[in-house]
């Protein structure tokens, strides 16, 4: 199996329809953090899909999307300051889509 990366997806959508369907797509592909941020663990394959798929979703000239590689999932310990609400590491979980 390929290994697992870590990535964090962060993403400002124009439009709250696209944006929920954009929400949507992000809830089986990783752990939703906060408003448009997801954690998420993808292999070389499924990260490519997530790609094409927000590729599809997104309006070029008015959304942007970031997608952030923190490294090899198994190696990463995410350290998270969090002020406010309390912030606890998303468990690993299979993801049923």
């Amino acid at each position: 199996m390929a290994e697992e990366r870590l990535y964090v997806v962060a993403y400002d959508i124009a439009h709250k329809k696209r944006w929920r369907r954009v929400f949507r797509l992000m809830q089986g592909y990783g752990a939703w953090l906060q408003l448009s941020v997801f954690q998420c663990r993808l292999t070389p394959r499924r990260r490519a899909e997530l790609v094409a798929r927000l590729d599809a979703e997104i309006h070029h000239d008015e959304d942007h999307v970031v997608i952030l590689d923190l490294g090899p999932a198994e190696k990463v310990d995410p350290r998270v300051e969090s002020l406010g609400k309390s912030y606890a590491v998303p468990a690993r979980s299979a993801i049923v889509i």
